[in-house]
């Protein structure tokens, strides 16, 4: 596998939001989304022996495969390697491919080129479905038109150089629409907030 990165930290956001994880972020995305935080071009080659030797120095058996877009890469043969091992395992995934086999939760942050996709990708539905906001052209469909998840957030985007500050008029859209649409909630980059990685 092609490997962006490995870190042990919290979760920043979602409904596991301040659990510890590991997180191993995987090269390559098939899309180029203009508020996109993450640098997922480079990477180096690593077998499944070299990532668990990498991750088993860390207390946590929370492994969340995240990317760029982890499903170019992630197999069931991968998922299954670390189950074996006594992993628990999340993906963070844009919707347009289907999951591997196995995953033990799948969190869907759905672009626009994935809209199509959703109910063929996901037909057992997701853990959660989590909509990044940053104009109301962003606003999610009706639930009724999503696949069943366990919970619906929304996530204002965050803006700036560095993309760390949060975008004021996203945050503001996301509440009047979720005060409207209360099936929905609010999920904020903790991570961000709090400036850890």
């Amino acid at each position: 596998m092609i490997i962006n990165e490995i870190f042990y930290s919290l979760q920043g956001e979602g409904v596991h939001m301040g659990k510890p994880s590991i997180f191993i972020r995987l090269s390559k995305c098939n899309l180029r989304c203009s508020f996109c935080d993450t640098e997922f071009d480079s990477g180096h080659e690593m077998s499944l022996e070299a990532i668990h030797e990498a991750i088993k120095q860390w207390p946590c058996r929370r492994i969340i495969w995240t990317g760029g877009e982890p499903t170019l890469q992630l197999t069931d043969e991968v998922v299954a390697y670390f189950k074996a091992l006594g992993y628990h395992q999340s993906i963070e995934t844009n919707g347009t491919r289907r999951p591997p086999r196995g995953l033990d939760y799948i969190t869907c942050s759905p672009k626009k080129e994935a809209m199509g996709l959703l109910l063929r990708n996901f037909p057992e539905g997701v853990g959660e479905f989590r909509f990044p906001v940053g104009t109301d052209l962003d606003l999610p469909p009706s639930v009724e038109d999503l696949p069943p998840a366990g919970a619906y957030l929304l996530s204002p985007i965050f803006v700036g150089e560095t993309q760390q500050e949060v975008d004021k008029a996203a945050v503001e859209l996301c509440v009047r629409y979720i005060l409207a649409h209360p099936e929905w909630q609010l999920s904020l980059q903790m991570h961000k907030l709090i400036h850890i990685p």
